[in-house]
Formats: C-alpha cells, sequence, structure tokens
C-alpha cells in the first residue's frame, strides 16, 4: 500500500517531480496507425481516381477511332469474277484474292466443327472474348521466353474483327483491345452463323486460297460437301499457319496438326472417338490443282475481256466483284486459228529469215555424259514465246545432229524440272536448212518439237514476223475468235486490236460501196491508163495500163488507176463518210491515196467493216462480251446492239409506215459519226425499243434498229464483185477448197509491209494481217494474197466444217445478171434501172480531172510511204501481168507517166 506523503511535508514536491520524470504520459494507440491508413487510402484514392482517367482516356482513344460494324450485316467478300466461253465454259479468272463464297447454309457441319473445335470452342456461348482464355494466354505469356510472339487468345469473333475491319496484324494492347471492343459489338449486331460465315469465307488458308470454298479445291480439288473428317480438320489447322503446315514442304507438321484438330473434334462431341482415330489413320494426300485460265489458246481473247471490264467497271469491281461474264468465244476455233496463224508464221519465218542461232551454247567436253547434259538442261532458262509441244535440247553432236532433251518437263514458265531424258536425231531437211546459215554445234541449247513415233525431231525457232487473227459472226458482231500474235507469253501487245496498220487494198471494197450508193453500177467503166497530180504519179502493180476498165474487173485485178479516178469521181470526202459510218476509221485524210488503204485501221475494226457488207449494209459492232451478271446472277449489262424480239405483225406495220413516211435510199447515221458534209449535225442516236410483250398469238420476228451505213442493195452489188475476187481474182489461193459462197479481198501496203486477207460468208467474217511489229517489208512478192490468204483459207474452212450451207440472198431492187465485162463472163447486181453492160458517160465531172498534188497528200505522208520503189531487194515483177497477181511494189524509180504506185500502192 502506497503511502501519500502529506501535503505540507517539503519532499513531496519533489517526490512529485521525480514521479513526473520517471513516467512520461502517452499519446493514444492507434493513433499513428490511424494516421498511416488514412495516408494510403488517400494515395489510394487519388491514384485510384487518377488510373480511372487513365484508363477512361485511354478507353475513349481507343473507341474513338472504332470503325462501325453495320456493314458486317451485308457483307460481301472479295470474290473473284468468272470469264465463260459462248458453250459456258470456263475461260479464265479474274481475282486478286482467289475465293469461292460458300453461304453458311451451304457449308457442311463438319467443316464449321473442324474451325470451331481448332479455333473457338466456346464459340457459340461467348459474346465476343473469352475472358478464360485471355487469363490463360497471358499467365502462359509470363513465362514464355523473351523474344518469342505472344500466345494469342482471339476468338472466331475478334478474327472478324481484325481482318474485316482493323486490316492489321500489329502486336499490341492497344490493336487487342481494339479487337476485343469491336468483338463484343459485332456480338450485338450479327448472329452467330453470318459471324461464322464471314470468318469461314475471308480466312486466308495458303496457296493464294481465300476462304474454305477456294481451299477445298486447291488442296483436294473437292466441293466443300465432299470433304470427309480428316480433310475438314486439315484445313482448319491451316490458320494457325498456312505456310508451316504446308503439306508438301512440311508433311509431317501438317499431319501432327491436322490430328491435334481431330483430337479437339472429339473432345467437344464433334465427332467419336472412334471417328478421330480412324480419320488419323488416314495418309495426308493433296491433289494438284491448276487455276483455271485462261484455258490454253485464249489468252489474247480474256485478255481483252478484262480490259474491256476494267475500262467499265474499274479495278475493284472488275478483279473483286463476282461477276460472271459470258462471252462469244469458240474454243475449238480459238486454239485453232491461234494454231494455223503459228504455223503460218513458222513457215513464213523458216523461209525468208533464215536460221536464228541456238538458244544459249554451253561449253562443254567433246563427249557429254547423260548425267551432264541432264543436270545442263534442267538449268537452262527457256525463252519466252516456246510452244508446249517444243522440248529444250542440247545438241550432243553437232556434226550428226544428235540431241538429247527431257521430255515430260516443264519449261513454260522458266526452268526445266524433272522429265525423262531422251536422245534423237534432227531431221535431215533441218540440218540442211541449218547449214545455210551456221552449223550446229556440240553444246548448242535448241528448242525441237520429238516427232510422234520416230527417233527424230524437228528443229525450231520462234518467228520474228508478228500476225493476228479475229473471226466473228457477220449479222450480229459476236467475235468467236481473236489471235493477237504469236505468242500471249512472249507479248501481251494485241496486234488484233492495238495495232494500227494500213490497210492497203482490202480499203478499196469501201471506195467502190461509195460508187453503187451514188448510184454507179458494177459494168461502169473508168480509164485505166497513166495519170498524174502534180508530183505524184501512181502506177499499178504489174506496170501495164488496160484503158476503158469496168469497175468490176478492176476491183477483182485490184487496178490502182480505175480505183484512184473513182475516187477522185466521187470525191474522198465522200468515201471517208463512209469508211466512217461503217466503223473501219475514226477519220481520215481527204486525200487521194487513202483510196488505196494509206489509212489505219485495226484488225478487228476491218471484220467489223466486213461484217456490215455481209449484213446488208448495216453497222456491225464486234462484241466479245455477251452478257455481265453481278454475284447474284443478274445481268447488269449487255451490248446494245440493236437487235431485239419482237411481234411479226408489228414489225411488219412498222416497215409500211416507215415506207410511206420515207423515201427508199435514206440511210441512217451511226450516232457515232462526225458531222456530215457542209457541217450538218450528226443524228440523234436512234430510240431504244420498248420492251414487247408477246402472246403465244403472236410471230416473233427479229427487229434491227442499227444504224445503216449502205443500203441493201449497194453492200450486195459489193459481195456479188468480191465473190469473184476469189472465183478468178486475186483471192484465188484464199478460196481453194472451199465449196460455199465465199466473198473477200487482198490487201498489202506500201513497201510489202502489211499482208492482209478480209473475206465472209453470209454469216461468219474472217480477217488475217500478217507483218513485223516495226514496219519493214515482208519481201518482194509477199502480198495478202500470197501470205494472209493460205491461212485464212484454213481459218474458214475449220469455221465451216459442218455448218449449213448458205447463199448470199439477193435482196429486192436488185437483178443478177451474167454478161461479158470485156474480160470475162461475171455476174453481177444491178440495180432497177441500170443496164448490164453499159456505161455511163461521167466524164462531165471537170472537177475530178483537174486535182492537183494538194489533193494527194504527199507532203504530209511519211517518206516510207511516199512511193514502191523502195520495195524488198529493190525490183518488184517484172513485166505486165504476172502470174501470181501480187499486191504492190515496183520496177525501178517511176517516170512521168505513172512510175510511182505510190501512198498505199497497192493491189
Amino acid at each position: 500500500m502506497t503511502r501519500t506523503p502529506p501535503s505540507g511535508d517539503p519532499d513531496s514536491s519533489r517526490h512529485d517531480r521525480d514521479n513526473t520524470q520517471s513516467f512520461p504520459l502517452r499519446r493514444p494507440r492507434f493513433r499513428q496507425w490511424r494516421m498511416l491508413l488514412g495516408t494510403a487510402a488517400a494515395v489510394l484514392l487519388v491514384g485510384s481516381a487518377g488510373g480511372a482517367v487513365v484508363v477512361w482516356s485511354q478507353y475513349q482513344s481507343i473507341v474513338a477511332d472504332l470503325p462501325t460494324v453495320d456493314g458486317l450485316r451485308s457483307y460481301q467478300p472479295p470474290v473473284m469474277s468468272r470469264l465463260y466461253a459462248g458453250d459456258d465454259q470456263l475461260v479464265a479468272e479474274l481475282a486478286d484474292e482467289r475465293r469461292i463464297f460458300v453461304p453458311s447454309n451451304a457449308i457442311p457441319d463438319r467443316v464449321k466443327n473442324a474451325f470451331i473445335a481448332a479455333e473457338d470452342q466456346k464459340f457459340w456461348t461467348h459474346k465476343g472474348v473469352d475472358p478464360a482464355a485471355i487469363i490463360r494466354a497471358g499467365l502462359t505469356d509470363l513465362t514464355r521466353d523473351k523474344g518469342r510472339r505472344p500466345i494469342g487468345a482471339s476468338t472466331i469473333t475478334q478474327q472478324v474483327a481484325r481482318v474485316m475491319l482493323l486490316g492489321t496484324n500489329a502486336v499490341s494492347f492497344k490493336r487487342k483491345a481494339k479487337e476485343a471492343f469491336l468483338a463484343m459489338r459485332i456480338e450485338q449486331v450479327l448472329p452467330k452463323e453470318k459471324i461464322l460465315e464471314i470468318y469461314l469465307n475471308e480466312i486466308y488458308l495458303g496457296n493464294g486460297a481465300y476462304g474454305i470454298g477456294a481451299a477445298a479445291q486447291t488442296y483436294f480439288n473437292k466441293p466443300l460437301d465432299q470433304l470427309d473428317n480428316a480433310e475438314a480438320a486439315f484445313l482448319a489447322a491451316l490458320p494457325k499457319s498456312p505456310t508451316n503446315y504446308n503439306p508438301v514442304r512440311f508433311p509431317d507438321a501438317a499431319r501432327g496438326r491436322r490430328n491435334w484438330v481431330l483430337e479437339r473434334m472429339a473432345d467437344v462431341g464433334a465427332i467419336t472417338q472412334d471417328d478421330a482415330r480412324l480419320a488419323e489413320a488416314e495418309p495426308l494426300t493433296t491433289t494438284s490443282f491448276s487455276r483455271p485460265g485462261p484455258a490454253p489458246g485464249s489468252e489474247w481473247f480474256a485478255e481483252e475481256v478484262r480490259r474491256q471490264l476494267l475500262e467499265r467497271y474499274g479495278q475493284d469491281v472488275t478483279m473483286q466483284g463476282g461477276l460472271d461474264v459470258h462471252t462469244s468465244l469458240d474454243l475449238p476455233l480459238q486454239r485453232a486459228a491461234q494454231s494455223i496463224l503459228q504455223q503460218g508464221l513458222m513457215a513464213y519465218d523458216r523461209q525468208h529469215r533464215g536460221w536464228h542461232g541456238p538458244v544459249t551454247h554451253l561449253s562443254t567436253p567433246p563427249v557429254l555424259s547423260q548425267e551432264e547434259w541432264v543436270r545442263a538442261l534442267r538449268t537452262a532458262s527457256a525463252p519466252a514465246g516456246m510452244l508446249d509441244q517444243w522440248r529444250l535440247a542440247i545438241v550432243l553432236d553437232g556434226n550428226k545432229g544428235q540431241v538429247g532433251w527431257l521430255e515430260g518437263s516443264v519449261v513454260r514458265r522458266n526452268m526445266a524440272q524433272g522429265g525423262e531424258a531422251h536422245t534423237g536425231q534432227i531431221q535431215q531437211k533441218d540440218m540442211a536448212w541449218v547449214r545455210r546459215s551456221r552449223p550446229l554445234r556440240t553444246g548448242d541449247i535448241v528448242m525441237v518439237e520429238p516427232q510422234t513415233g520416230q527417233s527424230v525431231v524437228a528443229l525450231m525457232q520462234i518467228p520474228v514476223v508478228e500476225g493476228a487473227i479475229v473471226t466473228m459472226n457477220a449479222r450480229t458482231g459476236r467475235v468467236m475468235a481473236l489471235v493477237g500474235g504469236w505468242s500471249f507469253q512472249a507479248s501481251q501487245f494485241d496486234r488484233a486490236t492495238q495495232a494500227l496498220r494500213q490497210p492497203g487494198s482490202s480499203f478499196k471494197p469501201f471506195v467502190y460501196l461509195q460508187a453503187m450508193e451514188q448510184g454507179i453500177s458494177p459494168s461502169q467503166e473508168f480509164d485505166d491508163s497513166p495519170v498524174s497530180y502534180g508530183t505524184w504519179h501512181p502506177n499499178n502493180y504489174e506496170k501495164d495500163f488496160w484503158g476503158p476498165t469496168s469497175l468490176h474487173d478492176a476491183l477483182r485485178e485490184s487496178r490502182n488507176l480505175v480505183t484512184i479516178r473513182l475516187a477522185a469521181h466521187l470525191g474522198m470526202n465522200t468515201v471517208a463518210d463512209t469508211a466512217i459510218k461503217l466503223g473501219l476509221v475514226d477519220s481520215m485524210p481527204h486525200v487521194l491515196p487513202a483510196a488505196l488503204g494509206a489509212v489505219e485501221t485495226t484488225v478487228l475494226k476491218e471484220a467489223g467493216a466486213y461484217a456490215a457488207l455481209a449484213a446488208g449494209g448495216r453497222r456491225i459492232t464486234p462484241t466479245l462480251i455477251d452478257d455481265v451478271q453481278d454475284r447474284d446472277g443478274h445481268v447488269i449489262w449487255r451490248p446494245a446492239n440493236g437487235l431485239s424480239l419482237v411481234s411479226a405483225a408489228s414489225l411488219a406495220n412498222e416497215a409500211g409506215a416507215a415506207t410511206a413516211a420515207q423515201p427508199v435510199g435514206v440511210d441512217a447515221v451511226h450516232p457515232d459519226a462526225p458531222q456530215g458534209k457542209a457541217g450538218a449535225p450528226a443524228p440523234a442516236a436512234p430510240a431504244q425499243p420498248a420492251v414487247v410483250v408477246l402472246t403465244p398469238d403472236d410471230l416473233p420476228a427479229l427487229r434491227d434498229d442499227r444504224p445503216r451505213a449502205a443500203s441493201e442493195q449497194s453492200a450486195f452489188q459489193i459481195t456479188t464483185m468480191l465473190q469473184d475476187v476469189i472465183r478468178r481474182g486475186t483471192g484465188v489461193r484464199a478460196g481453194e477448197g472451199i465449196d460455199v459462197p465465199v466473198a473477200g479481198k487482198t490487201g498489202t501496203s506500201q513497201n510489202f509491209n502489211d499482208a492482209w486477207f478480209a473475206g465472209y460468208t453470209p454469216e461468219l467474217v474472217t480477217v488475217v494481217w500478217v507483218g513485223f511489229d516495226t514496219p519493214q517489208s515482208l519481201g518482194r512478192n509477199e502480198t495478202g494474197g500470197a501470205i494472209a490468204g493460205p491461212l485464212w483459207n484454213k481459218v474458214m474452212k475449220t469455221a465451216l466444217k459442218d455448218q449449213p450451207k448458205l447463199d448470199f440472198a439477193a435482196p429486192d431492187g436488185v437483178t443478177l445478171v451474167s454478161y461479158d465485162t470485156g474480160r470475162g463472163v461475171a455476174i453481177d447486181a444491178f440495180k432497177d434501172g441500170q443496164l448490164p453492160g453499159v456505161s455511163a458517160n461521167l466524164l462531165s465531172n471537170v472537177e475530178a480531172q483537174q486535182l492537183t498534188a494538194a489533193d494527194t497528200g504527199a507532203e504530209n505522208m511519211p517518206d516510207s510511204e511516199s512511193d514502191m520503189a523502195a520495195s524488198a531487194n529493190g525490183s518488184g515483177p517484172q513485166g505486165a501481168g504476172a502470174a501470181s497477181p501480187a499486191e504492190g511494189g515496183s520496177t525501178q524509180a517511176p517516170a512521168p507517166s505513172g512510175g510511182d504506185i505510190g501512198m498505199g500502192g497497192l493491189y
């Protein structure tokens, strides 16, 4: 018990002071903890607020530029366009990405289940993202080595967001966040089936295949509904890395990944464990698939169609719009025309150009072992333009002509791959041909064509000369074959549509057509005698003069002087108008050499102009496309060819009304033609006929609203005259062996630079051109009749095979008469009022006899077109009346009496 000292004790205060010093006063026990916790709470609050601000700002920055997902509602993937021939055979595919769209309801369940099992097992239940997968991937990434790509946890919906809306594979948190937000938005907008449809049609699966439809075709050459479990699982194995699981390069990795997918399919119940074991036991075999098109031989035609589509629709629609383009291509005829042209160019080249030499030469030992020369061939590059049936060969013995080659090797694209080694001898006639230039040497790499069933080969070379062929329906303008040169692989320049060349005398029928339009008869005579216009002294090729000559004979034998006098009489402005209305040229100078073909046109345009003669004077516009359909099968374009199906009764009524309202002979002008004489405006385009609904009682009839360039009677008169050109004129070689009525005309331009033949039947027209890309002489007497005519003959025989024999139908208002022209009996068509064999006096046209040098346009013509004295070898045929009529050429510098053949100078 403690005793308290009395208050009066002097020691009491000291005791208190001692107690105070020994036991100081203490603060509350938890005050420091409260201060610490308060500070921490404040920091946490401020940090949370700051973090929230940062997160919110980041969220705002992420979602601010997110693309809209509404466009996915009307999803239309980029789909390749397809070109079809006239018989609906697939010709070519046009695509930036090779994709075959397959709607969701056409995708088999096993294919869907395979991709879901491999890529997103919770696809049907999650809302766009899979949080568990994200956490699992994050933990895995933390334990992985630095520098390795993080493991992804993207759902199928996130992959759709990335591919369709973001378009980037950049590895970043921001991109993944955008992906997640977009995926959740997509899930709110689209049903699961639509999301899966987009994914399966968009994903890239290697080897140029986009989407499962193209992939099934590329790897297995099957449609989706024919895939088994193992094949479906393999496709589902590819999204992770199409390159690393390529079945050709990495078969073991591809098989392992496929089997992993099969295990996942069994785990989710898509297939049974037994089905999985059976599928895993299947070998992984793929089928070689070659992307369709262009079909062999169709490259020129397909490329021209592609150019037209690009011009009309642009790059995106053409290459990604899923267009179905139906064309007029006759594929067998196209291939035949290509082969005929190649054979003709090779024959000319062998005869005129000699041996060009080997492709290359390899320095070799005197004797080569088979292993050595096989290795040498496999490293030799094939030249562009080498034909499929040719082979690269190495000369093993230059003196004997012994060669070795690889049969079955692939040489078209670059180097020979594989192939069985063969040896043989170059045929003797080729050895003799080669020796005229330079002999073969051991180690030469040459091109050969093995002969079937023989141990000999033909020595081949790529010709320098070029050519073009167009065949089209003369009534409708549908182009059936179009060949633009020797080889599309060697040069994509299309000489049928892009090369502007002088048509030579193949232009003359249109001068004579204008004469028929002006009422001049085929028996009308013009003087075939020397004539000069200033310093221009035109002449006939044969250098002889016939005196008064009928137009029939002049056209049949291609007499220049008669044609010039006729053009002078008609006026070159009217001749130009006719050529323009027919679509032969867009414009032409009003100078006399143009009447001899000193203008420029294309093979396709000339085919259209000759088709107009066969079609009774209607302008025929060549077309390659019949119609274009969109991806849904709707026709979005077809050429306005002016032909329509109507009621026969209504057509008869229209014809009667037109006859009563319009005098006979008034012709329509094509709306694209320039202004006529005296500045008269070109007529407006004819109105499109209204759609006519036919009843069962109506008889159908074809209504033709195409503009008329010449009367039917005048066109038939020219056709009749051109038939005699082939029967006994300059085109005899073109008609050999053809037993149906044909009409045509040869053409050779100045200095023998261009050789043409244009001809037609009532249904078909074909034009052939041969020449050099850089104009130069084909050689003396190498004319259209000699070079182009035989090729035309072969093409027409092919086109006319199994076709009915049709004659040219004479229209009302003309009468066919056989009469003596003074140079033999001919058959011509005469209009009402024209008398056969009678020549009217037309010499009253004084203006035509007083033309000057200005009317020749000589000062505006190229030097190479000034005269024919520069023909090959500097000489032409000697004397008058050559045995084989030729087009163009001269013997020497012209005399004022008619030495120049000049500007066009053609036969």
